[in-house]
């Protein structure tokens, strides 16, 4: 079985811990996910399973979409709600306009320092196990793109927020910099992700379902798991798709890039990113170059 397996993770579980209790229904295939969700989170987390593990480098860069709320005049350690409060400010009268002018502080590239608690590194050590330890360290600070912010006045000094974002950049952080750009300060007290890796969460199945569904496919998901899981290919609908005969397949699956032949010469144009498909299924991502092919990655089970 390989395929993506798109949940709606609940708050509470980590994503780790959403990966081991999938693990048992479908072994001995590998199993991971795309896109780490903070277990206060909840949203949309694929889940790779067999040769569909492999398309992770060509899934994860892709930006994300959130919602959540901010609350104002309270900031945490960890700069959610389940932190120690580290400080508390009187909340400003905020109208929408305020609003849309703090969004637009923080529309395309910003530079974002990374939240102390945190699994960058530094020394070897992730930032939270220092943070834990009471290490003070400063944290780094990194480039994210900010593709679209829309924030909106709720009760009780809360802004809701919908948040389309590049892969790295953290809620958290960009919270508490909202909070600080109104004049007070916030932390993130809810956070739902609805879109990553080209998948929405209307698409996915809650937890329990996902899990009742393995157990009864248990024994025979070759024939009746597929129902369940997005394709390899259709995970890859926006590359270029190179249908080829027995023959050719054949020599890719062993490894042969020359059988896939070169991508049209289009002067100082970049390699071209394709799958290629035999018979219906995905069997391996090429680059084609003008001057040279090569195979990113061979799917040797010949899944859908």
């Amino acid at each position: 079985m390989d395929g993506i397996l798109l949940i709606d993770k609940p708050t509470g579980p980590s994503s780790a811990e959403i990966v081991r209790r999938v693990k048992p229904y479908v072994r001995p295939c590998r199993v991971g996910h795309l896109g780490t969700l903070d277990p206060f989170a909840s949203g949309l987390l694929p889940i790779v399973i067999g040769e569909a593990t492999k398309l992770a480098p060509f899934l994860e860069d892709a930006d994300k979409e959130y919602e959540g709320v901010i609350q104002l005049g309270v900031e945490t350690d960890t700069l959610d709600s389940h932190g120690e409060v580290t400080a508390r400010a009187p909340v400003p009268s905020v109208d929408s306009a305020a609003l849309a002018r703090v969004a637009t502080t923080f529309a395309g590239e910003i530079a974002q320092t990374v939240p102390v608690f945190s699994a960058v590194k530094r020394d070897g050590q992730p930032l939270y196990k220092l943070a834990r330890k009471g290490i003070a360290v400063a944290p780094p600070t990194r480039k994210v793109t900010i593709h679209s912010l829309r924030l909106e006045w709720v009760e009780d000094s809360k802004v809701r927020f919908v948040l389309v974002c590049s892969k790295g950049t953290y809620v958290r952080a960009l919270a508490r910099d909202i909070g600080r750009e109104l004049g007070s300060v916030a932390f993130l007290a809810k956070l739902r992700r609805i879109r990553t890796a080209g998948f929405s969460i209307q698409e996915s199945f809650s937890l329990d379902e996902a899990l009742a569904r393995l157990e009864e496919a248990r024994g025979h998901l070759a024939r009746h798991g597929f129902d369940l899981l997005v394709s390899m290919r259709r995970a890859l609908a926006g590359l270029e798709e190179i249908c080829v005969g027995s023959a050719t397949a054949s020599r890719v699956l062993k490894g042969d890039a020359s059988a896939l032949g070169l991508a049209p010469a289009k002067g100082n144009a970049a390699p071209v990113l394709a799958k290629v498909v035999f018979a219906g299924r995905l069997i391996a991502l090429a680059q084609l170059g003008e001057n040279s092919s090569k195979l990113l990655r061979v799917f040797r089970t010949v899944a859908a």
